[in-house]
């Protein structure tokens, strides 16, 4: 098996795509037109966003809505940059909430994390060194 896609469930695919474009620099790759669901250019894997009705209708069960009023879920989505500082402010400047400023880790990693409008963890951080 291999990872094929994640699938954020948001309140607001449009406001989504929109703000990750402006935070994080993705680029749109397919938008539907009912703004139920799209698709960001992130490489080989894809990082797509459902409307939460949508996700009412995938799971009959029920689940979690994302919300920054409430704790976030136990899950993050990860970008790579070669400059973590800079990723960050960007990230705030386009309305990301601060959760944890640039840090030098013990493993040679600087990691940052904020949450995206839906409460959403997104950690930035640096490439990982293969030594």
């Amino acid at each position: 098996m291999k990872l094929g896609y994640t699938i954020l469930y948001v309140k607001d695919v449009p406001r989504s795509v929109a703000f990750y474009e402006d935070a994080f620099g993705l680029t749109r790759r397919f938008v539907h037109e009912a703004g139920m669901y799209a698709e960001m250019d992130t490489g080989s894997t894809t990082l797509s966003f459902a409307a939460n009705g949508l996700a009412k209708s995938n799971l009959p069960g029920g689940f979690e809505e994302n919300c920054l009023s409430k704790r976030p879920a136990g899950f993050e989505i990860a970008f790579v940059s070669d400059d973590v500082p800079a990723a960050y402010q960007r990230a705030l400047t386009a309305g990301a909430v601060a959760v944890s400023p640039p840090a030098l880790k013990p493993w040679g990693q600087t990691v940052a994390f904020v949450r995206d409008k839906d409460g959403i963890v997104v950690e930035i951080c640096s490439p990982v060194s293969q030594s």
